[in-house]
This record gives structure tokens, sequence and C-alpha cells, in this order.
């Protein structure tokens, strides 16, 4: 089965996908590493809100929330 590379913010509720690459730099980049958004880590989508922003992740066993914007600067491979 061959996987692809997508932006986090294109998965659906209950899809788990491997963070391959964060396109941004600066205050943001460091924000999200922070965070547990590290290369290879694996990241479900537990819900959206009903507007779908913000997106409720779990990643590295912590539950966060982070805007559509800032998932769409994250390459994940599912």
């Amino acid at each position: 089965m061959n996987k692809k590379l997508i932006m986090l913010d294109t998965l659906s509720k209950g899809q788990k996908a491997k963070i391959k690459k964060i396109r941004t730099d600066g205050k943001l980049l460091r924000r999200l590493l922070d965070m547990g958004f590290v290369m290879n880590s694996e990241i479900e989508v537990i819900r959206e809100a009903p507007l779908f922003d913000p997106m409720e992740l779990k990643i590295q066993n912590y539950y966060i929330s982070i805007r559509k914007s800032e998932a769409s600067l994250i390459e994940v491979k599912i």
C-alpha cells in the first residue's frame, strides 16, 4: 500500500498520520515544536469544531487544539 503526503488540515475525524514536515519558521514553529509536533510523531484527529476550526488532535498522549490555518502548514503521511 502506497502512503501519501497530505496537509494535516485535510484529515477527517478518527484519521491517524505521522508528521513529516512543518512548513513555517520563527515563533509559530517554536510553539508547534513545544506542543509536541515533532517529526515522525503519530497524530490523530479527535474532532473538529462545528465550523471546522479549531481541530482537536491527540499527539504523544496529549490532546491539543490548533487552528486549521496552523494545521495547513503541517505535512503528514497517512
